[in-house]
C-alpha cells in the first residue's frame, strides 16, 4: 500500500480544485492533502483517484466526490476532540477525513462487505475511530449519544427521529434529503425542541438503506 510523492502531488493539485470551488476549512484542506484516496479505491481506478470524481466501491456503494466529502465536512464546523457521529461509512474515506480533522468518530455501515473492508482498512492506515459497527444508520447510536455533530454520507427520504434525539444542543446535522436528488441539509440544534434549518443546493448519493429485519 504506497503512497508516493506522485500521489502527494495529485492531491495538492485536488485541493487546489477544492478552493476554486468554495472550501475554505484549513482543517478540512489538510485532511485532503494529507489522506491517500487511491488506498480507499480499488486498485483499478487509483490511476484516477485525485481527479473530483466518485466511484463505486461495491455492495452497490460509492465513494462520495472529494467536493462533497470536503463541503459536508465543512460544514460540521469539526473542533478538536469533537464526538462525530457519521452514519454510512462506506470506503472508510471520510470517516479517515474526520478524523484527520480531530474528531472522535463514531461511524456505522450497513452493509457487511463494506464494514469488514474498512475494519482491515483502517488499522493499515493508522485511522483509529473510536468506533465503527455494522448496523442501521437510521436509529444511530443511542448509547453513545449525544453527539457535537452528526453526518449522513447517503441521500435521505426524511430526518431520522433517532438521529435528531443524538445531536447535543448546539449540534449540527448535515444530511442530503431527498428520493432521486438530494438537497444538502443543515440541522442546528437550539434546544431540546427546536432545529434551525439550512439548505445548500443539489447533490447525488447513493439511498440510505434501512434495517430491513
Amino acid at each position: 500500500m504506497k503512497d508516493t510523492a506522485k500521489h502527494q502531488g495529485l492531491r495538492n493539485q485536488l485541493v487546489s480544485v477544492l478552493e476554486q470551488k468554495g472550501i475554505t476549512d484549513k482543517s478540512v484542506l489538510d485532511a485532503i492533502k494529507k489522506i491517500p484516496r487511491h488506498l480507499f479505491l480499488d486498485s483499478s481506478f487509483s490511476d484516477h483517484a485525485y481527479q473530483d470524481k466518485a466511484f463505486p466501491i461495491g455492495a452497490g456503494q460509492t465513494i462520495s466526490h472529494p467536493y462533497t466529502v470536503a463541503f459536508q465536512s465543512q460544514l460540521l464546523e469539526v473542533q478538536k476532540e469533537d464526538k462525530v457521529l457519521e452514519i454510512g461509512t462506506g470506503s472508510g474515506y471520510q470517516t479517515a477525513v474526520l478524523c484527520n480533522m480531530g474528531a472522535k468518530v463514531y461511524s456505522i455501515e450497513r452493509q457487511n462487505e463494506l464494514f469488514k473492508k474498512t475494519s482491515i482498512l483502517f488499522p493499515k492506515l493508522n485511522i483509529r475511530p473510536k468506533h465503527i459497527s455494522f448496523g442501521d444508520g437510521y436509529k444511530g447510536l443511542p448509547g453513545y449519544a449525544p453527539f457535537d455533530s452528526i453526518i449522513v454520507t447517503a441521500g435521505a427520504p426524511f430526518i431520522p427521529q433517532p438521529l435528531m434525539a443524538q445531536l447535543k444542543i448546539g449540534g449540527r446535522l448535515v444530511i442530503p434529503l431527498g428520493e432521486e436528488v438530494q438537497i444538502m441539509t443543515l440541522l442546528i440544534r437550539v434546544n431540546e425542541t427546536q432545529f434551525e434549518k439550512h439548505e445548500f443546493g443539489e447533490f447525488r448519493f447513493v439511498p440510505l438503506l434501512e434495517d430491513r429485519n
